[in-house]
């Protein structure tokens, strides 16, 4: 949906009167047929008309309502290529008329390109030609609006310049008369519209591709609204033109080699798209299950859905005062701060993709709205898409493998994310892929830009022969765009530093098994723990405001004692004892230099090199790794909800034989050290003093 800001919010109403009737002519996407009901009528005992909204506290009513505007859309056009090809096979004058038009428009771009690349001009007027291909897509209607916005997350597909310039195409087409648009809503709810809403006004405060947005107040109620009417005769231009688009996928898979994704299945999967958006009960039903995934926060607001003034044309929803998050002036001007949002709009896009799955697919600005309340409001539920469950672990031991420069890992994880078939051979991936994130590697994830790794990402993907699953173009286009938000405000913002914390806290604390490996692989290298990867992790997770301490290595720890963990238990174990020892060799070293001199003397025995037979750099190293455990138990015993009794499933593990067997390997192990440093210590040879007179 188009933004509802606080700029529209001055637009001028004007009253329906009772009794008051509008002239307006039938819009083409409106059949008239029977007016159905928006709910059963009843006097209220002030003699008003009856009540057209449920109290949001009935749930039955609430059903009820939605029922209702389900059955109003119950003939929503579907997506169905064979209807669309017996509809339109039959109309070879309108198709052939229409195929002109659009090789009239894209053919010339062609040619343009042909000179171009004849010229040796073809890189030097990318942005140029870029820019001309907009403009194109925006001239032949609402389809090539939408395809364009689609391939504006294709860089598989499309150059990094079309990619900017083709996600541009928002908001870009002309308004509808709003005389068909206030007809279309009679038409769909089936009432005088003076009777649904005491005031709207009278031109849309917004429009898009597929509709135009109205700000009303219910009659019933007072409450003020947004309502979004669908563009007349929209499913007829859309469908003639998928039409006439898939027969064009069939002849370049047939005979563009260059591209070597299914065409076919990706005009298939975005036609699919675009249907659904054309339905409105489904997006006030997308709208509803993300208020339920992650409106819990109170920071992100999602507004209701109000079904009795709902149908597959007409979409009513509580009106949000808010600014677009790209109008930084109005937002500093409410005290509030850009980035503090777009962090929010980060944390919740991570959790969309991640945990749940479900996630909006289309954050434009317009899209994102910073309330006075501070909060971050979404709007525009048409477009969304899920990650399937295996690639959301995938995605984050992708990270893993990126951070651990194992890129060979990194190749094979395209298997898991769906990029490639399993029988394509991804050895020679690896080089493009090592070439490019040494490099941008050499920066820290605070200084590493997403928008840098994505466009060096996208032209390995556009050199290899990578199919790039849907749900994935959208993720890095949806964290791209959040990062461009925040460079209005602060150019040196980093996504992925504002990332990181979400990654860290996943990887101590969910007990996937495919994330367990990952944390493991993370931690170990070489048979030896790295500490200082696990600091990292604990001051990077306690950032995430969901940390949870009691969490924290758990999964790990169920490993750790499983009956798979044979493997993990050596590694511990061996561990385990260093930092064992590490504390009580600590401890006698700080008790050694705390002592007196003359007790230090007796101590050392006569050799100058302290109470433990050690070398200075072994000592230091020694007391390194000390000091490092202690500040990682500090990290976790001053975490926010820290509970001692954390302990308590290892010590009742402890307590089992597996357990027990565990501790007393280690106890062994430290025994066994010290007690070959204390026999070094014993046999070493006091150092007799040179004397300058012999």
């Amino acid at each position: 949906m188009a933004a509802m800001n606080l700029v529209s919010a001055g637009v001028h109403s004007f009253n329906l009167k009772a009794g008051k009737r509008f002239s307006i002519s039938k819009p083409k996407g409106c059949k008239l047929g029977p007016r159905a009901a928006l709910v059963e009528a009843g006097p209220r005992g002030d003699g008003s008309p009856a009540a057209l909204q449920v109290s949001r506290g009935d749930l039955a009513a609430d059903l009820q309502a939605e029922a209702r505007a389900m059955a109003r859309a119950a003939n929503a056009s579907v997506y169905s290529p064979e209807l669309l090809a017996n509809k339109y096979g039959s109309r070879p004058v309108q198709a052939a008329k229409r195929t002109l038009e659009i090789l009239v428009a894209l053919g010339s771009f062609a040619l343009q390109l042909l000179v171009d690349q004849r010229n040796g001009t073809l890189d030097r007027n990318k942005r140029k030609r870029a820019i001309e291909l907009r403009g194109i897509f925006t001239r032949l209607g609402p389809t090539f609006v939408k395809l364009g916005q689609g391939l504006s997350t294709r860089p598989d597909l499309c150059p990094p310049e079309y990619l900017e310039e083709l996600a541009e195409l928002q908001d870009a087409l002309p308004t509808f008369p709003d005389a068909d648009a206030f007809s279309c809503i009679e038409t769909e709810l089936g009432m005088p519209i003076e009777s649904l809403f005491s005031s709207i006004s009278p031109s849309p405060i917004a429009a898009a591709s597929l509709g135009q947005v109205y700000k009303a107040q219910l009659k019933y109620s007072g409450q003020t609204v947004a309502v979004k009417v669908q563009r007349p005769g929209i499913e007829e231009a859309i469908g003639l033109d998928f039409y006439l688009i898939r027969g064009l996928g069939f002849f370049i898979n047939k005979y563009v080699d260059i591209i070597t994704t299914d065409v076919i299945a990706l005009i298939d999967e975005f036609a699919r798209r675009v249907y659904q958006e054309l339905n409105y009960v489904q997006e006030g039903q997308n709208a509803r299950k993300f208020k339920k995934l992650y409106a819990d926060k109170e920071d992100i607001l999602v507004p209701d859905i109000y079904w009795n003034y709902t149908s597959g044309k007409v979409l009513t929803m509580e009106w949000v005062n808010g600014v677009k998050l790209n109008q930084q002036a109005a937002i500093e001007s409410q005290g509030l701060k850009v980035l503090d949002l777009v962090t929010t709009g980060i944390q919740c896009s991570l959790r969309q993709l991640l945990e749940y799955g479900y996630f909006h697919a289309d954050p434009h600005p317009g899209n994102l709205l910073a309330t006075p309340e501070g909060k971050l409001a979404f709007l525009d539920f048409g477009m969304m898409s899920e990650t399937p469950e295996d690639a959301r672990s995938a995605i984050v031991g992708h990270v893993v493998h990126m951070v651990n420069r194992d890129y060979e890992a990194m190749a094979r994880d395209y298997y898991a994310l769906d990029f490639l078939s399993t029988d394509v051979d991804v050895s020679p991936i690896v080089p493009a892929l090592r070439d490019f994130f040494d490099d941008a590697l050499n920066y820290t994830v605070s200084e590493l830009n997403f928008k840098t790794l994505v466009d060096g990402l996208g032209n390995v993907l556009y050199q290899y022969p990578f199919n790039v699953p849907a749900y994935y173009a959208l993720i890095l286009r949806s964290l791209t765009v959040l990062e461009g938000l925040a460079l209005y405000a602060d150019p040196n913002f980093k996504v992925l530093a504002a990332s990181y914390p979400y990654f860290a806290k996943r990887l101590l604390t969910d007990p996937n098994p495919y994330l367990r490996d990952a944390l493991i692989e993370l931690l170990f290298k070489d048979g030896r723990f790295r500490w200082n990867r696990l600091e990292d992790l604990l001051i990077e997770g306690r950032k995430d405001r969901d940390f949870s301490a009691k969490d924290a290595l758990q999964p790990v720890l169920k490993l750790l004692l499983g009956p798979d963990g044979e493997e993990l238990r050596n590694l511990t174990i061996k561990e385990a004892v260093r930092v064992t020892e590490a504390i009580i060799l600590g401890s006698v070293a700080d008790t050694y230099n705390s002592a007196p001199s003359f007790i230090q003397t007796l101590m050392i025995n006569g050799n100058g090199n302290g109470a433990l037979a050690m070398s200075t750099a072994d000592l230091e190293a020694t007391m390194e790794l000390r000091n490092q455990v202690f500040r990682i138990w500090g990290l976790l015993s001053s975490s926010e909800n820290f509970d001692p009794a954390l302990l308590q499933p290892i010590l009742q593990v402890l307590q089992q034989p597996e357990g027990r067997s565990l501790g007393g390997r280690v106890v062994g192990g430290v025994t066994q050290r010290l007690a070959a440093r204390l026999l070094q210590q014993l046999l070493r040879i006091p150092t007799v003093p040179t004397s300058s007179s012999l």
